[in-house]
């Protein structure tokens, strides 16, 4: 294995940096929250970053911590509901298809 290269994490983080989150998160935050975050966040950010600190070097790379065999089970075409029985069950529905609130505006 070649040398990991370490990133730094910084240990807190500013009301700027929680506010951009909040805004890339789509978040309504008070100014009491993004100081109270601001900490809270850190914390989790200097825990995460602790688990570089792990003797990794004699560990192999694996994709699974335990080995799986045949997980898959066969491909088989069932019967399920009607859409029309479907669609009775929904809250909202529109042109065969379920309506949902518009979370996404256009940003342009």
């Amino acid at each position: 294995m070649g040398s990991r290269q370490r990133m730094s994490t910084p240990s807190s983080l500013s009301r700027e940096d929680v506010a951009h989150l909040a805004q890339l998160s789509r978040l309504a935050v008070t100014d009491e929250e993004l100081d109270l975050f601001a900490g809270q966040l850190g914390v989790v950010l200097g825990a995460v970053a602790r688990v570089q600190d792990a003797p990794t070097e004699d560990v192999a790379p694996t994709t699974h911590a335990v080995p799986l065999t045949n997980v898959y089970r066969p491909d088989v075409v069932t019967p399920s509901l009607s859409r029309e029985q479907v669609l009775a069950g929904a809250p909202a529905a529109e042109d065969d298809r379920f309506r949902v609130p518009r979370i996404l505006q256009d940003e342009a």
